[in-house]
């Protein structure tokens, strides 16, 4: 039993090992399978990053050897610019420069990579590559450095022995590197000296240009004073018909001669950009009105009426150069007139509200003339130019008053167009913005309490329309007839206000007044026209000058107003004129104390070199009470000065000997040196060129005349100018 125990135990124990054994020998197997994997996955690990090394290796020689290429590459293109280049270190050493830079220094074997700055300066003036001009060496070379120790250094220009001009341009970088340019600008240089020689030549030749108009001027207006002047003298004496239209023929022709010779000054000087812009307060609803009164005659002859249409409500007064918009709507409306047979010329003017207190106003002048064809719209703006054709080859001018008038508007920072159909008008509009002076003088709420009906009787359609407008803005009702006897047979209600056109009354219907008088005994008569006698014994409201100003039609409208009870009556209104004023409403002025009379009479001298001169000025003033003299140059006027003792002096500019200028500025060094008041000297000038004035007046002179002398200018600044203490010069006032 024992045995057999024991052998059993030692068979368990057997197999316990045995399994033991298997079970250590299966650990064993799969920790080596795994440490297998594991190198061979250690294996291809080491072949990827050996594989990676060799491409990182690869891309690197490639990435060294594409440095180098651009680098190659940038130094053949910087070696190929003309422009000199170069680099210096943080130490102001050369690293690197192309030939052109090198180039300079004319093989210098000291020029070369390493070389410093400082040595560069020194060899530039060592070796006289550079011109230092004026300067000492020593002057140079420091004032070089001390721009190269600058941050940022400023370009710099120098010249070379061989007459080049080189520009340096230095820039620091981040790293204390230098980089230069040595730009070759002499070919720049050049053509600025040749641009600047042209300029010289072209302000120059304008010079001579303005020299040469200025003197045309003086001399075509000299001649003119006489033939003007003369023409002007005649008209004032006894004359028949035939002799008047000879003189009238004269004097037309020196006037339209004088309106050429301005035409070219005014684009001249906008050609030179010498016309400036007088700024001041202006009323451009009557500038229009008396450009529409001056031009009137020019249609008396032909049925053409002549319109004008403001709205109601836009301000009339406005600052600007009343001037130059008097000469731009003359232009244009001088123009509508002139191509226009039969029908109208209307110009018509709206506004809008610009802000900051300004107003962008529009202009239009219509007219129902011959037209323009549309080929021909851009050429009338255009210099010397017209629209010759066969229709108005017989319109004379000089084909530059649209050209001025364009320049102008657009110098006033405005635009002007045109739109024409051949056979049927045209219209000429432009725009501006002005700055408002004074609102406008009707408010669009204004009415009128008693006045809501009138009676228009004219034949000039285009005028009704018009009137009728603005009376419908005033909340009245118009009712128009063309005819007189249209007029009175018609049956309507009884008007407030009527309107006669004086046209009508001068045509044989003097009756028109009288009849409706007789039809309506109260109703008070505007007469549109210049005569009130024509208006008989009808009640006499106002006379309105046609085209009619707004002010005048509405303080016309709101004085009837304002005088008719809340319940009106049929009983007659008086009578009543703007010429009588009820006694109770005159207020007599103080009595003035006259100042004693004296026998005196006032002084006069008159400095003119051309006889012909002298004697259109005499002519003048032949009816005046003056003790005139005449100088024949400037030197005879200084010393008339002091033997004569002028009250006023009329002065020539262009004399021989002294000129007028010369001659005031010794006159005033008199006074100044005498002690002696001031005399006032007038200018008389055939000079007509911009600042011709202002020189004239910085001269010492104190008022400026332009021939051709007007007697009424001559007159008006001798009775301005008279001295207190002189006999009246005036006829008028000598025979009070």
């Amino acid at each position: 039993m024992e045995l057999s125990e024991k052998l059993a135990q030692e068979r368990r124990g057997r197999l316990a090992a045995e399994r033991l054994l298997e079970q250590k020998q299966n650990e064993l197997f799969n920790a080596n399978s795994r440490l297998g994997q594991h190198a061979r996955a250690l294996s291809v690990e080491i072949i990827e990053k050996r594989n990676e090394a060799e491409e990182l290796k690869g891309e690197n020689t490639r990435v060294r050897s594409d440095l180098k290429t651009a680098e190659r590459r940038l130094w053949d293109s910087i070696q190929t610019i003309q422009d000199g280049f170069a680099v210096f270190d943080m130490n102001d050493c050369m690293v690197h420069a192309n030939d052109s830079y090198l180039s300079v220094f004319d093989g210098l074997e000291e020029i070369r990579p390493g070389v410093s700055y400082v040595r560069i300066v020194q060899l530039l003036v060592e070796e006289g590559i550079v011109d230092i001009g004026n300067k000492t060496p020593m002057e140079w070379r420091d004032s070089m450095l001390t721009r190269w120790h600058t941050d940022p250094i400023e370009p710099r220009v120098i010249r070379l022995w061989n007459g080049e001009y080189i520009k340096l341009v230095d820039r620091r970088a981040s790293d204390g590197d230098t980089v230069t340019l040595a730009l070759n600008i002499t070919d720049q240089i050049r053509h600025e000296a040749e641009l600047n020689k042209a300029r010289d030549n072209a302000e120059a030749a304008n010079r001579a240009k303005s020299a040469f108009l200025a003197n045309m001027s003086h001399e075509i207006r000299t001649p003119m004073n006489g033939v003007v002047g003369m023409a002007d003298l005649l008209t004032d004496t006894p004359l028949d018909d035939e002799q008047r239209l000879y003189v009238d023929t004269i004097k037309n022709s020196g006037e339209a001669l004088l309106v050429i010779i301005n035409d070219v000054l005014d684009y001249s000087k906008i050609e030179a950009d010498k016309l400036t812009l007088n700024s001041e307060p202006f009323d451009l609803e009557q500038c229009i009105h008396e450009i529409a009164t001056l031009l009137q005659p020019s249609v008396q002859d032909k049925p053409v009426e002549i319109l004008v249409d403001f709205d109601m409500f836009l301000p009339t007064q406005y600052i600007g150069d009343a001037g130059r918009m008097r000469q731009i709507l003359t232009n244009l409306i001088g123009n509508a007139v002139k191509f226009t047979h039969e029908g109208h010329v209307a110009i018509r003017v709206v506004g809008l509200d610009a802000g900051d207190g300004k107003t962008r106003v529009h202009i239009s002048i219509e007219d129902t003339g011959i037209g323009i064809p549309p080929e021909m719209i851009d050429h009338v703006f255009g210099e010397f130019n017209q629209v010759e054709d066969e229709r108005n080859r017989k319109f004379e001018g000089t084909g530059l008053g649209l050209a001025i008038t364009k320049q102008l508007i657009e110098l006033m920072e405005g635009e002007v167009w045109v739109d024409s159909v051949v056979g049927e008008g045209s219209s000429f509009g432009f725009h501006v913005t002005l700055p408002v002076h004074e609102p406008a003088l009707i408010a669009p709420d204004d009415s009128l309490s008693h006045i809501k009906q009138a009676l228009i009787i004219s034949p000039m359609r285009g005028a009704v329309e018009i009137l009728t407008k603005q009376l419908a803005l005033l909340g009245i009702k118009a009712i128009s007839f063309d005819r007189c006897d249209v007029a009175l047979a018609a049956d309507f209600k009884k008007p407030d206000i009527g309107f006669v056109d004086q046209i009508l009354l001068e045509k044989g219907g003097k009756g028109l007044a009288e009849g409706l008088h007789a039809k309506f005994p109260t109703l008070p008569l505007v007469l549109l026209g210049t005569d009130r006698e024509m208006l008989g014994n009808s009640p006499a409201l106002a006379v309105l000058q046609k085209p009619i100003l707004r002010r005048a039609l509405y303080e016309t409208l709101l004085n009837l107003d304002e005088s008719l009870p809340d319940e009106v009556e049929e009983t007659p209104v008086p009578e009543f004129d703007l010429d009588e004023v009820p006694e109770s409403a005159v207020i007599e002025p103080p009595a003035v104390e006259q100042p004693p009379q004296t026998e005196r009479k006032m002084r006069i001298l008159a400095a003119e070199d051309n006889k012909t001169n002298q004697l259109v000025f005499r002519k003048m003033v032949k009816d005046l009470n003056i003790e005139l003299q005449f100088a024949n140059n400037g030197v005879e006027a200084v010393e008339l000065f002091e033997s004569f003792h002028p009250d006023m002096i009329f002065m020539d500019i262009s004399m021989p000997m002294m000129d007028g200028k010369e001659a005031t500025r010794s006159i005033r060094e008199i006074e100044e040196k005498s002690g002696l008041p001031r005399t006032p000297v007038v200018a008389l000038t055939a000079h007509a060129m911009a600042g011709d004035d202002t020189e004239i007046l910085a001269a010492g002179l104190d008022y400026y005349l332009t021939k051709p002398l007007r007697k009424a200018a001559i007159c008006e600044k001798v009775s301005t100018l008279a001295p207190e203490d002189v006999s009246p010069v005036m006829p008028d006032q000598a025979s009070g």
